[in-house]
């Protein structure tokens, strides 16, 4: 059973949504355990056209006492009254109350009464929906469910706001804030358009465009124009207008509009996307997804793509378009770029991928450019499906290898053992950005509300592998790579990242002669990374202190040894048990492990210090 929540806050009203509930789990035989009275009124609540449920507070609200129970619990198990009175509910019916505890713990304590709309889907599709009403009197909690049937004959309206829902949702992944469904004249609005024009919902917002209404006159032509091209048979219009808000705010909305018609060119029902752009209005027109490209701007080695299996909505960086040898503007996404590559078993495996039937693919292939056999491309590719907001996504990376592959042909003819230590470095680089994929599936559940925070930190860790295989694939011996150069790169590299205009200073001292291994310094400056976000968030709270400096040092301690220093002059920390169980210490330590080593928090007065110790060489692949 999978399970997500959320909160309506002009209804007031929590909506759940539940995947795959088991009906059979619902009861567990449980032997009485509490006697009490039998309620009053019996035939009366049995009559009542939706259940009531009676439960006994018990441990101070942390578990209930069923005392009486309606007929959807029990025509589940075909059960009678008797066979749950008396039990906790944790115990007869622990999915139940992994559903619902939270809430009912909410209204005993609070003792103020809550609306729930709860969603139940199996295999993706809406089952059965409950409008639940739970309020508290005379020390017992009363639970009214009104369940609605949602077979074809009665599920239509309820289809569109689990349509709408889940557009929703889907905007917010593309940073999307509101959209719209039209059906017959009458219009469905999604909660994130009302947060657009600042007011709350209305009755008769079913039956008129409540955001062109309010479009300011010199854009109304504009508006009835693209309603007209989207009346006859043109699909999709994007486009850019303005609104001024019933309270006089001018907002820019990038809208995007979908037309859907019949077989004989009939307008049958029309979707919306409503973007609210008025932060960027005097800026490039630029959402928050492409501060995540940004890492990869001018890149032409390696290209990130974001949902590169939606034809419609995808990004990709500017690698995709100069692997392919094509303008972006001129660019269709379609399955027919997959017919320029070469290998039969590598197109077999990316159709599989788009229908369904694989969750990532990791795939070496020969590309044709524009089809041309003379003109060839080597390149990795890696994909990956994932779930959010119950929807599948995907995220990939692009990596040319083609200058590398022909090093490597030249190699062979010369000397084996240099083309083995170029596919090791391939190989690394492919396994950091597999881990890359997995910091940010742990950040999205951490930080789903934080999103600026996920790119932040994605742009800071890719900049440094983007460093780290430039590098690595210009040097010829990985074995002895200059430390000093990394890391003065990799500073100037966080310098740009956060535009701090030099207001915190980053100083480093590295031994100039100090050359470690790719298998060292990869996880070394990962580790960096997440100590530089960490400082640069929480230990200069206030931007106005001067000479904020952040310190590196590392040096010998022996001939197997290294250890680094890094300090901030911030303003330290004041729980250190509480900050070591945060993701950021987290990923730390699993990359300390990954490098063989040890880090510790040194009690550091004026602001805060780490130590890693960690060794000069580790056991590894590359052999000499």
């Amino acid at each position: 059973m999978k399970m997500y929540k959320d909160y309506r806050r002009l209804e007031n009203i929590d909506e759940l949504r539940i995947y795959d509930i088991n009906e059979k789990e619902l009861y567990n035989p449980t032997p009485l355990e509490f006697h009490v009275d039998e309620v009053p009124y019996p035939q009366l609540i049995s009559n009542i056209p939706m259940d009531v449920n009676i439960l006994i507070p018990h441990n101070d609200g942390n578990d209930f006492i069923i005392k009486s129970a309606g007929n959807f619990i029990l025509n589940q198990g075909n059960l009678q009254l008797d066979d749950v009175r008396g039990r906790l509910l944790s115990k007869v019916s622990p999915v139940l109350y992994e559903i619902f505890h939270e809430s009912l713990h909410e209204v005993y304590k609070s003792q103020e009464t809550k609306v729930i709309h709860v969603f139940y889907y199996g295999t993706e599709k809406l089952s059965k929906i409950t409008i639940v009403k739970i309020l508290y009197e005379m020390n017992r909690i009363f639970v009214f469910a009104d369940h609605i049937n949602t077979d074809k004959g009665t599920s239509d309206e309820f289809e569109k706001i689990q349509y709408a829902e889940d557009k929703v949702n889907m905007m917010e992944y593309f940073t999307q804030t509101g959209s719209y469904r039209r059906i017959d004249g009458k219009y469905t609005w999604t909660q994130g358009i009302y947060n657009i024009i600042n007011r709350p919902r209305e009755d008769y917002d079913d039956y008129h465009n409540i955001v062109f209404d309010l479009a300011i006159p010199e854009d109304k032509e504009l508006i009835e124009r693209i309603l007209k091209i989207m009346d006859t048979d043109t699909t999709h219009h994007e486009d850019l207008i303005r609104i001024k808000t019933e309270d006089g705010t001018l907002k820019y909305l990038e809208i995007n509009l979908y037309s859907n018609f019949d077989e004989n060119g009939n307008l049958i029902s029309r979707y919306g996307l409503f973007n609210d752009v008025t932060q960027y209005s005097k800026k490039s027109m630029t959402k928050p997804v492409d501060f995540l490209l940004q890492g990869f701007k001018n890149s032409k080695k390696l290209a990130l793509l974001i949902e590169p299996l939606n034809p419609k909505h995808f990004e990709f960086s500017e690698g995709f378009y100069y692997f392919i040898n094509k303008n972006p503007k001129d660019y269709v996404h379609s399955r027919d770029v997959i017919n320029n590559i070469v290998e039969d078993e590598t197109k077999k495996q990316i159709i599989r991928l788009i229908e369904g039937e694989l969750d990532r693919i990791d795939e070496t292939f020969t590309y044709n450019v524009n089809g041309d056999e003379n003109n060839q491309k080597i390149c990795e590719l890696y994909i990956e499906r994932f779930e959010f907001s119950k929807k599948n996504h995907s995220l990939g990376f692009l990596s040319d290898i083609t200058d590398e592959m022909n090093k490597q042909r030249e190699l062979r003819e010369s000397n084996e053992h240099k083309v083995m230590l170029i596919k090791e470095v391939h190989h690394r680089v492919k396994n950091n950005l597999q881990i890359l994929n997995s910091f940010l599936n742990l950040e999205k559940r951490v930080y789903s509300k934080e999103p600026n925070v996920i790119i932040d930190h994605m742009q800071t860790r890719l900049t440094s592998l983007a460093l780290l295989h430039e590098k690595t694939y210009n040097t010829q011996d990985l074995k002895n790579i200059n430390l000093n150069e990394f890391i003065e790169d990799q500073d100037s590299q966080i310098r740009n990242i956060v535009s701090m205009d030099n207001s915190v200073e980053f100083e480093s001292i590295v031994d100039e002669d100090l050359n470690l291994t790719i298998e060292v310094i990869t996880p070394l400056l990962l580790i960096i990374d997440e100590l530089n976000m960490n400082a640069l968030k929480h230990a200069f709270p206030d931007e106005t202190i001067k000479n904020k400096k952040i310190t590196k040092i590392i040096t010998k301690i022996d001939e197997n040894t290294l250890q680094m220093t890094f300090k901030d002059n911030g303003v330290g920390i004041d729980n250190p048990k509480k900050i070591s169980k945060n993701l950021g210490c987290t990923i730390i330590k699993s990359l300390t492990k990954q490098l063989g080593g040890e880090i510790e928090l040194v009690e550091y007065k004026n602001g805060t210090e780490y130590k890693l110790t960690f060794p000069i060489k580790m056991v590894h692949t590359i052999h000499g």
